[in-house]
């Protein structure tokens, strides 16, 4: 892809989850990081943050390309950014009738919200299924929300294939007003 005046450089391509050693690059390169279906690992997510790296996120393959063009073409819209509203890791996996898989869950990082906008099934750094909180549960009482030290009952809305071991990441998309693409 280039356009009169820019050249698309890809520095390093990959496989598996987005590396503390991928972002590292990308701050010394001066680069963003784009993820086809992935999530980055919690530490590389943090030195992304505190470097400044702009890390972009696709479950659709025409969205990159169509970001990346647009990007080259100046004509982005502000950026969305994801914001990670917290962590839970499955520790046990019930059936429930009626309402299908129910994950029981850790939260291990911030909170977890019904109100959150959606909802990530993650195995081994790959984003398996990406949805919205079906329940939320507190032994027999549907709660708000759960935070980090708590354990909880959540049910992925349309989506039984929940492991123990899988983490269930809750986020929010919200404008960066710092930033434009």
């Amino acid at each position: 892809m280039e356009t009169p005046t820019v050249r698309l450089n890809i520095i390093h391509n990959g496989i598996g989850g987005i590396t503390e050693t991928d972002v590292l690059l990308a701050s010394a390169s001066r680069a963003i990081i784009i993820g086809f279906n992935i999530r980055p690992e919690p530490k590389a997510a943090k030195v992304a943050e505190r470097e400044g790296i702009d890390v972009r996120l696709y479950s659709i393959i025409y969205d990159a390309i169509n970001d990346v063009k647009a990007a080259m073409e100046g004509l982005l819209a502000p950026v969305l950014k994801e914001r990670v509203m917290g962590r839970a890791e499955v520790r046990q996996v019930f059936s429930v009738p009626k309402a299908g898989t129910v994950a029981g869950s850790y939260v291990t990082e911030g909170l977890i919200s019904r109100a959150s906008e959606g909802i990530r099934v993650i195995r081994d750094n790959v984003v398996v299924y990406q949805g919205t909180i079906g329940s939320l549960r507190r032994f027999k009482d549907d709660v708000r929300e759960a935070t980090m030290g708590y354990e909880c009952g959540i049910g992925v809305q349309n989506f039984n294939d929940i492991k123990i071991g899988d983490v269930l990441e809750a986020f929010q998309m919200e404008e960066d007003t710092t930033r434009r693409a």
